[in-house]
């Protein structure tokens, strides 16, 4: 279960740039995540709902963005998207190659986890 870890790491970077930014509430994080990361985004959701409780981004809207897995195609010379096998091992996530069924592929997208934005709000300085 490592949506909890990726969870914790999320959440303690939002909440460290919050605090660098003098923030007295988060009001949304954007989250990307590649599917061959292998994060169930709901398990993720829930876990971050559990962490930020009693913090000041306990009413923020977390928006997580699958991102498809795109590859290159080293045999064939196919360029696009990989769809995962939704029966697939999660310690072993491979991405292959939908026209000739290679793994021998660059991968281009995918196995991304980042925080894309954070939107805060800051206590209003001229009061």
């Amino acid at each position: 279960m490592h949506e909890l870890s990726m969870a914790n790491s999320m959440v303690e970077a939002i909440l460290d740039t919050a605090k660098k930014n003098d923030a007295i509430s988060v009001t949304e994080a954007v989250l990307e995540v590649g599917e061959l990361t292998m994060l169930n985004p709901e398990q993720l959701r829930f876990m971050m709902d559990v962490l930020i409780k009693d913090t000041i981004m306990e009413d923020a809207d977390i928006i997580i963005n699958m991102i498809p897995i795109e590859i290159e195609c080293e045999k064939c010379g196919f360029k696009g998207i990989s769809e995962t096998d939704e029966n697939m091992d999660h310690l072993m996530a491979v991405a292959t190659c939908p026209k000739c069924d290679s793994t021998r592929v660059h991968v281009i997208q995918g196995q991304e986890c980042n925080i894309k934005t954070i939107k805060i709000e800051r206590e209003d300085e001229n009061a």
